[in-house]
């Protein structure tokens, strides 16, 4: 990996966000979508330019494509150094206490034997299909 390469998977604000939002677990596309707000379009965008990068993994699981941090050397000491450094400031605390309120309201990336009723929002259709889609 070159070190340019990761920091260019970095170098935007949603790239980073993401990062940020990763640090904790892995997460579906839909829970990105919920936590940030924006198209899946753009949240699949920014996810192939950190994949490119290496800075995360993806796994499918049927149309579903859930991310992780990468796990390499590199990513594994950015890890550290975001979550010292980044991790209580905003938007990313925030962005983090959205993501606990969406798993603890059923999110996709929570176990489905574990849903409960979704919260309302704009995201709560998205949360709802994959949710019936994994059952």
């Amino acid at each position: 990996m070159k070190p340019e390469n990761l920091f260019k998977g970095l170098a935007d604000p949603t790239r980073f966000r993401v990062a940020m939002l990763l640090l904790g677990a892995e997460l579906c596309v839909c829970d990105l979508i919920a936590v940030l707000q924006l198209p899946q379009s753009t949240i699949s965008r920014h996810m192939s330019r950190m994949k490119s990068a290496d800075v995360v993994v993806d796994r499918r699981d049927g149309k579903w494509v859930h991310y992780r941090l990468a796990e390499t050397p590199a990513v594994n000491e950015l890890r550290a150094y975001l979550e010292n450094n980044f991790a209580k400031l905003e938007p990313y605390r925030s962005d983090r206490a959205t993501l606990r309120r969406l798993m603890r309201s059923g999110g996709c990336a929570t176990d489905s034997s574990k849903s409960s009723t979704p919260e309302k929002s704009a995201t709560s259709s998205v949360r709802s299909a994959h949710q019936s889609r994994r059952s």
